[in-house]
């Protein structure tokens, strides 16, 4: 029995560059994971399953069961497991719980059943499960390039805390929404991530002037009562708030733990609001490991 942790990211900033001709969208984006997690049980079976509390990931749609069955027909026939996931990343919220599910998957399988495939032999079956999969082989603080899959890893950037609120909104077929709003207003060339690349290849900090998310100009209309989250965490003194990915989950970054403590647990108990105070997470090895 194996148990690996998989973490979620944020986008500290997402532009939308162009749309592709394959209805896709390229975008530029410096990501980073952070102390939030999902559990993963790996366990010898005689055929593939998945088992998670919630009945929604109980599925061959989940992005786990797909990596795990990726695998093994292409590199383990006579292979089988049993995955047994806890979640701790809110479902389908922005922070990328399913892609982190997806690559821990793949590092652990390649590990345990010693395939050998590495980081390079596992790339492509992580693009081809998902957008952000590649991007958590990894993890860590990295741009993010094309429709996501293209990943160029930084250096650690200099970061402390954030507060991350997930409010229980549901929108269908969320992050194709979340393109379609996107109009050409919205798009960007990619600059202002090159900026916080260059500073945070540098050495310096990351000053929250320069976070960004091309979604945040279409957040109220795509998610109803999201406007009101967001009002009632800057009333409580929070600054530069941004969508998570393409949301609804927001966050802000806080200069102490202390405020950080201070304003999750207002937005819990007074607001009754998924808030949580959570550092980012840098990886020694393989986010899987």
């Amino acid at each position: 029995m194996e148990t690996v942790r998989a973490y979620a990211k944020l986008n500290l900033t997402l532009e939308v560059v162009r749309r592709r001709g394959d209805g896709y969208h390229d975008i530029v984006s410096v990501a980073q994971t952070v102390a939030m997690h999902d559990t993963l049980t790996f366990e010898p079976a005689d055929a593939l399953s998945i088992e998670c509390a919630l009945p929604d990931l109980r599925s061959e749609d989940n992005l786990a069961w797909r990596a795990a069955a990726a695998l093994i027909e292409r590199h383990a026939p006579d292979r089988a497991v049993r995955i047994r996931l806890r979640k701790g990343i809110p479902v389908s919220a922005g922070l990328g719980g399913g892609s982190s599910d997806a690559a821990a998957v793949l590092l652990t399988l390649d590990r345990i059943w010693g395939l050998g495939l590495g980081m390079d032999g596992l790339s492509k079956s992580a693009a081809a499960l998902g957008s952000d999969v590649p991007f958590f082989l990894r993890g860590g603080t990295a741009m993010l390039y094309d429709r996501g899959q293209r990943v160029r890893p930084l250096p650690p950037a200099n970061l402390g805390w954030f507060v991350i609120v997930t409010p229980d909104i549901q929108v269908p077929r969320k992050t194709a929404a979340a393109y379609e709003a996107i109009g050409t207003a919205n798009m960007t060339r990619g600059s202002l991530s090159r900026k916080l690349e260059a500073r945070i290849r540098g050495g310096g900090d990351v000053p929250p002037e320069l976070l960004f998310n091309a979604f945040d100009a279409v957040a109220f209309d795509l998610y109803p009562g999201l406007e009101t989250c967001w009002e009632t965490m800057t009333s409580l003194g929070a600054r530069e708030i941004h969508l998570a990915g393409s949301g609804p989950s927001i966050f802000a970054p806080v200069d102490r733990k202390e405020t950080g403590t201070a304003l999750s647990l207002l937005l819990r108990h007074r607001h009754g609001w998924d808030a949580r105070l959570v550092p980012v997470w840098r990886p020694s090895g393989p986010l899987g490991s």
